[in-house]
């Protein structure tokens, strides 16, 4: 037997079909925006919700995380980025995340670079600034006076992007606190549609 219904998961609606079978787990997989779940026949109901919930975000979470790695290839643009080193450092591994709380981060274990998605869809000096801070990181691991005269030397765009990065900081920490007037003028929109700033991505 088959149950259907819609979850919502960052904007983005699924239809979700639910059959319950012999099965041990819960087990999810996504095609387009269908999301076919199978279900143990005595599974209830409240845990099927959540799992359902979980296996939803994490999927639309990884379709979305592959689609931003296809726009772009994140090692060419950190090795470009890197070249403007005096001594380019050895980066490993690069991509781009869907993590919330920063605009990038190195990882000195792994060499890796990790960059918000969210920088794609601003401007490319500011996505190159961010490369270039965190490759800074794979030759001084802290927030020195050498760090940062070597990160002007390379990206003389530096403070400007991070004024930039501070400002878009301010302004998505801020939304909420607008009134509802200067919100739509902001945003172009009616009241009814006010309550998420605008999207970034």
């Amino acid at each position: 037997m088959q149950e259907t219904r819609t979850v919502t998961i960052d904007g983005v609606t699924l239809t979700v079909i639910i059959e319950r079978k012999a099965v041990k787990n819960i087990n999810a997989r996504l095609r387009d925006e269908t999301l076919m779940v199978s279900a143990p026949q005595r599974v209830a109901q409240a845990t099927l919700d959540q799992a359902i919930t979980e296996l939803a975000r994490r999927l639309v979470h990884r379709v979305h995380k592959r689609r931003v790695n296809d726009e772009e290839d994140a090692i060419t643009l950190v090795r470009r980025v890197a070249a403007r080193f005096p001594q380019p450092p050895a980066i490993e591994r690069a991509e781009f995340t869907l993590a919330e709380a920063r605009w990038g981060s190195y990882s000195a274990a792994t060499r890796t670079v990790r960059l918000n998605a969210v920088l794609l869809r601003m401007p490319r000096w500011v996505l190159e600034a961010v490369a270039a801070h965190e490759v800074a990181h794979a030759i001084h691991l802290d927030h020195s006076p050498s760090f940062w005269r070597l990160l002007r030397r390379a990206c003389p765009d530096t403070d400007r992007a991070q004024a930039f990065l501070a400002a878009v900081s301010w302004f998505a920490r801020a939304w909420t606190t607008l009134p509802p007037v200067e919100r739509a003028l902001l945003a172009g929109v009616s009241d009814d549609d006010l309550g998420e700033p605008p999207s970034l991505t």
